[in-house]
C-alpha cells in the first residue's frame, strides 16, 4: 500500500497550488455554475494524463520537444486572453445576487474553457505525465499502478473539495469588492503563468 500513499501525496503536492485550473474551478464553485461538470472534466483529464504517464507516454513527449513548444505558445495565448477578461471583470466589478439560481455561462462555453485550462497547460504534461510517470516507474512493475491509483485519488479528492467547498464563500462574494479582488488575483495569476511559460 506504500505506492498508493506515495502516489496520493505526490499527486496532491503537484495539484494543490494556485494555478489557472484551480482558479477557474474556484470561480465556478463560488458562482455555483456547472460545478459538477468542471470537477468531472478536471478529474477525468488528470486521470487520463496520469495513466498516460505511468504507461510510458512521458518518454515520447520527452523525445518530441516540438509538441511541447506548440502547446506552450497556445497556452500563453489562452492565459493572456483569460487574464485580460479577468482584469476587465475586476475593473467593471460584478455582484452575485442569488448564486446557483442561473448558471453563469453556457455548458458548452464552460466545458471549452475547462478543457483549455487543462490541456493547453504545458506544465500538466511536465508534472502529471513526465514527473508522475517517472515517480511511478521507480515503484517497480507491480507498484506503479498503485502509485497511479493514489495520484488519481488525490486529484479526484482535490477537485471535488475545491468545487464543492467554494460554495461556502458565496456570502463573502455577494459583495462587489470581493469579486474585484478575486478577479484581479486571477488576472495576476494568468499573466504571471503566461510570462513564466515564455521565459
Amino acid at each position: 500500500m506504500l505506492p498508493l500513499f506515495s502516489g496520493l501525496s505526490a499527486g496532491l503536492s503537484l495539484i494543490v497550488a494556485i494555478g489557472a485550473q484551480n482558479a477557474f474551478v474556484l470561480r465556478q464553485g463560488i458562482q455555483r455554475s456547472h460545478v459538477a461538470l468542471v470537477v468531472a472534466v478536471c478529474a477525468v483529464s488528470d486521470l487520463v494524463l496520469i495513466v498516460l504517464g505511468v504507461a510510458g507516454i512521458g518518454v515520447l513527449l520527452d523525445r518530441a520537444p516540438a509538441a511541447l513548444v506548440v502547446i506552450r505558445w497556445a497556452g500563453v495565448a489562452f492565459l493572456c486572453a483569460y487574464g485580460a477578461l479577468a482584469a476587465r471583470r475586476a475593473v467593471r466589478g460584478e455582484q452575485m445576487e442569488n448564486p446557483g439560481a442561473k448558471p453563469v455561462g453556457s455548458r458548452a462555453a464552460v466545458l471549452g474553457t475547462c478543457l483549455a485550462f487543462t490541456w493547453l497547460n504545458p506544465h500538466v504534461y511536465l508534472d502529471t505525465v513526465l514527473l508522475l510517470g517517472s515517480l511511478a516507474a521507480a515503484q517497480g512493475e507491480s507498484g506503479r499502478w498503485w502509485f497511479a491509483a493514489g495520484a488519481g485519488l488525490g486529484s479526484i479528492a482535490w477537485f471535488t473539495a475545491l468545487g464543492a467547498g467554494a460554495r461556502y464563500l458565496t456570502t463573502l462574494f455577494r459583495r462587489r469588492s470581493a469579486w474585484r479582488v478575486l478577479d484581479a488575483g486571477i488576472a495576476v495569476v494568468m499573466f504571471t503563468l503566461a510570462v513564466l511559460l515564455v521565459t
